[in-house]
């Protein structure tokens, strides 16, 4: 859902805020002995923050733009949960020292996992995406008591052991000078995530971004990736959403969908061999999702791939 890492952009990434939004209209409401995202309203302005309290209290707005949004976040917060749920659980099955995510957007696991403790994270983002998000940092940090999270991670207090901003624009920035520059050990097992960045690339990104992640990727290091399959009517539905001027899917289309098959064919170029992959929907029925069964939960997939 975010794309901080395409070539191009200068602005921050407005699908980090739907994420985020979706993240905190669930929190405390979708299964929360499984999810739970308390930092992520912490994240969001004020203005943004009026669409996820309409989501939570189920008050859809009657204006035509402010309903969309309403829906949006709401579909957010559908897909959102049970994606972070996966991911967080693959996670905690495959932790080293170094945590890699890979456009972190306004990712908040750094903040929440207390199983992150021994564990240095590397958000990878576009400059400008983190630069937005640093700033929201330090504006959720006002108010807190002790002394957040130091200079390199302003705002509350993060529960990894260290949090490294590295700010890469891979049309212009090579992935693994700015990992070295910011202290990760390629020679050291990392797992990497890799979460709502993969359907915004074109193929030969996704290949560029494998190739350079690949080369720091000692045995025993993984790679958690979120991913779309094809789907029609997920393709309508966004189309829609952009004729009826959603401002996310407008500006930050699809670009590239795959087949578990030929994922799993493509990482084991680059030495990673699948141990799972599975699609969401099984998570949300099991989180007592909606009864309504969206499109996207069958389309987006999260796989587990290790370097042995």
């Amino acid at each position: 859902m975010k794309n901080p890492m395409k070539k191009g952009t200068r602005t921050a990434s407005r699908t980090a805020v739907t994420v985020c939004q979706g993240r905190a209209a669930a929190d405390g409401r979708t299964a929360p002995d499984r999810f739970g995202d308390p930092v992520a309203v912490r994240l969001l302005r004020a203005e943004e923050r009026v669409p996820v309290d309409e989501v939570r209290a189920g008050t859809a707005p009657a204006s035509w733009h402010a309903r969309l949004v309403y829906e949006t976040v709401r579909a957010s917060a559908e897909v959102v949960a049970p994606r972070t749920v996966a991911i967080d659980e693959a996670l905690r099955a495959h932790m080293t020292g170094q945590l890699v995510i890979l456009g972190a957007g306004l990712d908040t696991r750094a903040w929440r996992l207390p199983g992150l403790a021994g564990t240095d994270v590397w958000e990878v983002d576009h400059p400008a995406s983190q630069q937005d998000k640093r700033a929201r940092l330090a504006e959720a940090s006002e108010g807190d008591p002790g002394p957040g999270g130091g200079a390199d991670a302003p705002g509350p207090p993060p529960t990894a052991r260290s949090v490294r901003f590295t700010p890469v624009d891979l049309a212009v920035d090579d992935l693994g000078t700015a990992l070295s520059a910011a202290g990760h050990d390629p020679a050291a097992p990392t797992t990497w995530l890799w979460e709502g960045v993969v359907p915004y690339l074109t193929r030969d990104e996704v290949r560029a971004t494998l190739s350079a992640l690949a080369a720091r990727t000692a045995p025993g290091s993984t790679l958690v990736v979120n991913y779309q399959t094809p789907s029609a009517k997920a393709a309508a539905g966004r189309l829609l959403t952009r004729v009826l001027g959603n401002s996310v899917t407008s500006g930050e289309p699809w670009r590239s969908l795959w087949k578990p098959p030929r994922m799993a064919a493509m990482l084991a170029e680059y030495g990673l061999t699948v141990t799972s992959d599975d699609d969401l929907l099984g998570v949300a029925h099991a989180l007592g999702g909606p009864d309504r069964v969206r499109t996207s939960l069958r389309s987006s997939r999260v796989a587990v791939a290790e370097r042995r």
